[in-house]
């Protein structure tokens, strides 16, 4: 199995009360996600979230809510599993989210080449 290792993603920002599909898996590839990075660039502080939605899934569904974080402003907070985040099903995704301020997500791990 081949792996095209680094970033999946580029930096996403979300506004406040947005929520935004950061990686998903195609074609049944899996993908690794081994870290995810979120930094508050604004003048205040931002709450995010991190959802593991399966295919067919929602981020409404509190069960899919994998991270609740508080940046404060000007800040990077580095969420970083203790084993990678596996997505192996065609539609699985990652999204990301702010309740209040603006953060810059990336995520970085492999995927199935």
């Amino acid at each position: 199995m081949a792996l095209d290792r680094g970033k999946l993603s580029n930096v996403v920002v979300v506004s406040a009360a947005s929520t935004v599909g950061i990686v998903t898996v195609a074609s049944s590839k899996k993908v690794y996600v081994k870290s995810i990075l979120a930094h508050a660039g604004t003048a205040t502080t931002a709450t995010g979230q991190v959802y593991f939605v399966p295919n067919g899934g929602t981020t409404n569904d509190p069960n899919n809510r994998i991270f609740d974080v508080e940046v404060v402003a000007g800040a990077t907070v580095l969420l970083e599993p203790s084993y990678p985040l596996v997505l192996d099903t065609t539609g699985d995704a990652i999204f990301v989210g702010s309740k209040t301020g603006s953060l810059n997500f990336l995520i970085t791990g492999d995927k199935e080449a």
